[in-house]
């Protein structure tokens, strides 16, 4: 289910909120929802997460098809070779 939702933000923030979200193909109440989510639900994270990881939380941007599992593989296979 979905609610409408009003909120009061600057005009100039609103602007460029919607040029990212343009880029990036979603649309900004998108963007808001998965936000309040990933907001909401990082209470309970933060308990487990270390504060030094916490920090590095958003420090690097990777492409959307970035598949971590295969560049490990890569590294490790580039590491160890014969």
């Amino acid at each position: 289910m979905t609610t409408k939702l009003t909120l009061t933000i600057d005009d100039s923030v609103i602007s460029v909120a919607k040029k990212y979200a343009k880029n990036k193909g979603k649309s900004l109440s998108d963007i808001v929802e998965n936000y309040l989510m990933t907001l909401t639900s990082k209470e309970s994270k933060d308990e487990t997460i270390s504060p030094r990881i916490l920090k590095l939380m958003g420090v690097i941007e990777l492409p959307e098809d970035f598949d971590y599992k295969r560049e490990i593989t890569n590294s490790l296979s580039e590491k160890y070779k014969l």
